[in-house]
């Protein structure tokens, strides 16, 4: 799941650069925290927040394949 929100981001940001992934594990629950420059933040945002909605539903969608639940957190930085 990591590797595929990764390539989710990267081709939204365009760079990898200044872009931290981490994830936490709870119970059945797994938690990615995406630490972005305040700049960047907009890009994954979205109009609206449509385009972090869509980012998280294809992330329920994938860990739900694993059996498990996923959430990702923005963290303006």
């Amino acid at each position: 799941m990591e590797e595929f929100l990764r390539y989710l981001i990267v081709n939204l940001l365009g760079t990898a650069e200044g872009m931290e992934l981490t994830q936490n594990h709870h119970a059945q629950k797994v938690v990615f925290q995406l630490k972005l420059p305040a700049s960047e933040v907009g890009k994954i945002v979205g109009k609206q927040g449509r385009a972090i909605d869509a980012i998280r539903n294809l992330l329920s969608l994938a860990a739900a394949r694993h059996g498990q639940k996923a959430t990702l957190q923005i963290i303006e930085g």
